[in-house]
């Protein structure tokens, strides 16, 4: 039985099946419509943004590089890329080398959300396995039901909602662990250690006592902990706008809607010539799979 995960479809491209690419199209295309119109204004350059990004990220998979598993925030991250990159030909400025545009984990971070890249909450987010991270983004970020998002990790919703949880608390202990190793409050240190287990309702009596009144007293730990306790909000202001830029909110509004698109829709939309250097085959042909 063949894994049409978007794990498995993005290792069958890397192995030259291009038809693969079409499912992972077919799943992915309404999200990256959806961005480039709030992006860009006409069906027109909707349509070659979409195209255009499709193409650059399928030639990536092919030479090695690209995600692993998080497919979706990395095409989004290839949308923003693309149409930045064609606004910044626009204005006639030199355009950075196309592949350390889509160097595999390099995030794209508008100028206007500079500082974020650095917040804790993102650092420990991108310490997390790929798995972990793209379970999270469709299912805390974008919102959908772990039964939507099943196809797309290969599991069953019960499965999906299992590594959610997983990943949720996986999240959390890197971003306590960071603060942990940053911190220079030896007094903060005990609280620190127990925090995960208080976040879960998991500590003793006496030891949650302690905790609350350390808390009470201070500020800075106060802090880390509401963010634990809401680790999805702070995925969808801190991650969300890391993805989307300064789009996060407009997408994330229309993140539920339904996806839409053929196997090789985004291929009809490139130039004869762009078709046969993608394809390696005929102008006006997919490339054929293997």
């Amino acid at each position: 039985m063949s894994d049409d995960s978007d794990a498995g479809l993005i290792s069958r491209v890397r192995a030259g099946d291009t038809v693969a690419y079409g499912v992972l199209y077919e799943r992915h295309a309404g999200a990256a419509r959806g961005l480039a119109r709030i992006l860009v204004s006409g069906d027109a350059q909707v349509e070659d943004a979409v195209a255009e990004t499709f193409t650059k990220v399928l030639d990536l998979l092919r030479r090695g590089g690209g995600p692993q598993s998080a497919f979706r925030p990395y095409l989004l991250t290839a949308v923003r890329r693309t149409v930045y990159d064609s606004y910044r030909a626009e204005r006639r400025l030199t355009s950075t080398d196309e592949s350390e545009w889509y160097d595999p984990g390099v995030p794209f971070v508008d100028p206007a959300l500079s500082g974020l890249e650095t917040n804790m909450i993102a650092r420990a987010f991108r310490s997390l396995p790929e798995r972990w991270q793209a379970v999270l983004w469709h299912t805390e970020i974008e919102g959908h039901r772990p039964a939507e998002v099943a196809p797309l990790l290969g599991l069953t919703a019960n499965g999906t909602a299992t590594l959610s949880y997983r990943a949720r608390e996986g999240l959390r202990q890197a971003y306590l662990q960071m603060h942990l190793a940053e911190t220079g409050h030896k007094d903060c240190r005990p609280a620190l250690d127990k925090l995960g287990s208080y976040v879960l309702g998991g500590l003793a009596r006496r030891d949650a006592a302690g905790v609350e009144r350390h808390l009470d007293g201070c500020a800075r730990c106060k802090g880390i902990y509401a963010e634990l306790v809401d680790v999805n909000g702070a995925l969808r202001t801190i991650i969300g706008p890391l993805i989307l830029g300064t789009s996060a909110a407009a997408y994330l509004a229309i993140a539920k809607g339904g996806l839409v698109g053929g196997i090789f829709g985004w291929w009809r939309h490139l130039p004869k010539r762009r078709q046969q250097a993608a394809g390696g085959g005929a102008a006006g042909r997919p490339p054929a799979s293997r």
